[in-house]
């Protein structure tokens, strides 16, 4: 172990790595529960729990192995927050013209185009071509788009559509026309008031610094969940859900070619494609500097490039296992602060996501509430990239502006990138006839903006 992982070589021994890697997996095993129930959306989008909770594990645990035995990186990977809101939104609101067989396909064709790009290199330009303030205002975006998700889901956020008059409802009107737009969810339902249990647990803990504060927050709250008669025990002996993995019950290569032909979502691909690229290549970096990786700048960028070709081909793997996409987690920073630094923390968390293919149970007892929850804090931890936006600079800020609103308030990530794109190469051009060459514009930048303006010219605001 110590000559393959090179354990001494890096300041470290096997029980701090296999302690680190349990760190990890108990920072981020609320996957497990969240992302079957925003996947299936409580039945809303045609998929089953059973088999996207195995999907979801068995994609943890394979490719966070595969990141440790083939790059020696101590970064986890599993079906990244954000993006699986983004493929259930995808389903329901293309009401019935997009089957989810249809959306794995996407994120499967949008896998093939990572390990192209990275065998290529041009996945590595591209990350050069995009502003940093950009990047970062993705990230909040999301984090705001996953709190509203999570809102919604518990019951504590509701959307009226309630006209004034004789307006019509269904018609374009002006927003005072409506009683109100967004307001707050009866505190009477127990789905809130679990929600609000939920959001107290985690906090408390996270301000406590609680290694796995989110994990424990939902655990908590299914507990006060059982408490209240909210919780059906019955279930824990469910066939639905069995002790011994069932694996006839996967989804595997429930891929629609065919059909995603047909339908035309090119910028669903894309979307999938362009969010994954910034957060990975964010994660990776971020986690690699903190690990100390990246002293030998040479050798730290080579490690890089071989951990996001294993995140590329997880993309793919994870599609057809029947997931959304699969990509390095943030939390993996967890397990590096507790002295990880090679890829036996990585194989360490792994084995315990396959582990947990014996818990599902046990999981399927968790609350959507729980769940929502989870997802309002991982907002709250995705939107403090803010802080690394310019905002008195206005070349910047307002691309990023437009980018961080418009994905939550339009219920679209792809909306957000693409209006910020727009109107960073707008703005900078101006800013270039006006003398000031501090913002520069890379040509695969122009490249992107006249395909998105060619894209809502052609298609509007499908």
């Amino acid at each position: 172990m110590d000559r393959f992982f090179k354990l001494k070589q890096n300041g470290t021994n096997v029980r701090t790595e296999i302690l680190a890697g349990i760190t990890t997996f108990m920072t981020m095993a609320y996957i497990l529960a969240v992302n079957p129930d925003v996947l299936t959306a409580f039945g809303k989008t045609g998929m089953e729990w059973y088999p996207v909770f195995l999907a979801t594990a068995l994609a943890a645990g394979i490719f966070t192995i595969a990141m440790g035995f083939f790059v020696n990186f101590p970064v986890a990977l599993a079906p990244g927050m954000g993006l699986n809101a983004y493929f259930a939104t995808v389903i329901i609101s293309s009401n019935g013209t997009i089957t989810w067989q249809m959306a794995l396909t996407a994120v499967f064709i949008s896998g093939i185009i990572f390990i192209l790009l990275t065998i290529t290199r041009v996945r590595q330009m591209l990350l050069v071509a995009v502003p940093d303030s950009l990047k970062h205002a993705i990230t909040v975006g999301i984090g705001l788009f996953i709190t509203i998700v999570g809102l919604k889901n518990s019951g504590l956020m509701s959307i009226a559509v309630e006209t004034v008059g004789d307006v019509p409802a269904g018609t374009f009107t002006p927003l005072l026309s409506f009683e109100s737009v967004i307001q707050m969810g009866s505190l009477h339902n127990p789905d809130v008031q679990l929600v609000l249990v939920g959001l107290f647990l985690i906090s408390l803990l996270m301000v406590m610094k609680v290694k796995g504060s989110i994990l424990y927050g939902i655990l908590g709250t299914t507990l006060v969940a059982i408490l209240m008669g909210h919780v059906d025990l019955t279930n824990i002996s469910s066939s639905q859900t069995p002790w011994i993995p069932d694996f006839t019950a996967l989804e595997f290569g429930a891929f629609d070619f065919a059909g995603i032909l047909n339908v035309g979502i090119v910028s669903v691909i894309l979307t999938f494609t362009f969010v994954e690229m910034f957060d990975t290549f964010g994660t990776l970096v971020g986690t690699a500097n903190r690990a100390g990786l990246m002293k030998d700048k040479e050798q730290g960028r080579k490690r890089v490039g071989k951990a996001m070709l294993v995140d590329a081909f997880a993309v793919s793997g994870g599609a057809m296992l029947g997931t959304s996409t699969t990509t390095a987690f943030v939390e993996s920073s967890s397990g590096i602060a507790m002295g990880g630094r090679t890829g036996l923390t990585a194989i360490a968390t792994g084995v315990c996501f396959l582990l947990a293919l014996f818990l599902a149970p046990v999981i399927a007892l968790i609350p959507g509430s729980a769940t929502a929850a989870a997802l309002i804090i991982v907002g709250l931890l995705m939107i403090q990239s803010i802080r690394e936006i310019d905002f008195h600079d206005m070349v910047v800020a307002i691309p990023a502006f437009l980018t961080i609103v418009l994905m939550p308030l339009t219920y679209s990530i792809a909306n957000g990138i693409s209006f910020g794109i727009v109107a960073f190469v707008l703005l900078a051009l101006v800013a270039q006839l006006m003398g000031n060459k501090e913002h520069k514009i890379h040509w695969l930048m122009w490249i992107l903006a006249v395909l998105i303006i060619l894209r809502y010219a052609l298609l509007g605001g499908e």
